[in-house]
């Protein structure tokens, strides 16, 4: 499930020690078109937002 930092509301996966604090959300934001849109190393495990 993607977790969204609280902080920045960057979105990470709940194995990320990039956040301190985060709510689980069950969906990504609909800008989030492509795997590309997410920012931080800890989706590059993934190839596409069908994995996730």
């Amino acid at each position: 499930m993607p977790i969204m930092s609280s902080s920045d509301f960057s979105i990470h996966i709940e194995e990320c020690d990039e956040f301190d604090d985060g709510m689980p959300i069950s969906s990504l934001p609909d800008e989030v078109t492509s795997i590309d849109d997410l920012d931080c190393e800890c989706w590059s495990g993934f190839e596409s937002l069908n994995e996730i």
